[in-house]
């Protein structure tokens, strides 16, 4: 039985979770020196924070401190809209895999960030929530081909998740 969680924490708890889910399995290794860079949005399930993005990215870089630098960029309301930076915080919550995360944009809270599909040339990932409430695809190039599209959407969904509240991102910033 799913519980549902109470109005007033929605904002902050949704991220973290207040029902039980299926265990989500994660990708067996991620070597942070392959993914760190730049990566482009191809799809993601639609979230009030990034209400208004276009042509969305995100940019991993390690520090010398114990966390992975994240910088989330997006043009707002069009494809030459005003540019928006969030930058944040990645801390490795598994070792032993490097696939758990748990990204900080705002002191003090922390979301979990797994990812659960990851190339072996590391040029796609799909990275999601353990309650399948939060799924972004992500490509190092602006856009994907229709065949690994489609091939993701079938491990997605096998992974429990609604493909059907999945929305494309516009790439179409120059």
């Amino acid at each position: 039985m799913k519980l549902p969680c109470p109005k007033f924490f929605i904002f902050f708890l949704a991220f973290f979770g207040c029902k039980s889910y299926p265990d989500l399995q994660v990708v067996d290794k991620v070597d942070f020196k392959k993914y760190i860079g730049k990566w482009y949005e191809i799809a993601s399930f639609p979230q009030s924070f990034q209400e208004g993005c276009f042509c969305s990215t995100a940019e991993y870089n390690l520090t010398n401190d114990d966390y992975i630098e994240v910088i989330n960029t997006c043009r707002k309301n069009g494809i030459i809209g005003e540019i928006k930076q969030v930058k944040g915080k990645a801390f490795i919550d598994d070792a032993s895999t490097n696939a758990k995360l748990k990204v900080q944009f705002f002191w003090p809270f922390k979301g979990k960030y797994w990812i659960i599909e990851l190339d072996e040339d590391y040029t796609y990932a799909v990275v999601g929530h353990p309650n399948r409430d939060y799924l972004w695809i992500l490509s190092r190039t602006k856009k994907m081909d229709e065949k690994t599209y489609t091939m993701l959407l079938e491990k997605i969904k096998d992974k429990g998740f609604d493909i059907t509240k999945l929305k494309k991102t516009n790439q179409e910033c120059k």
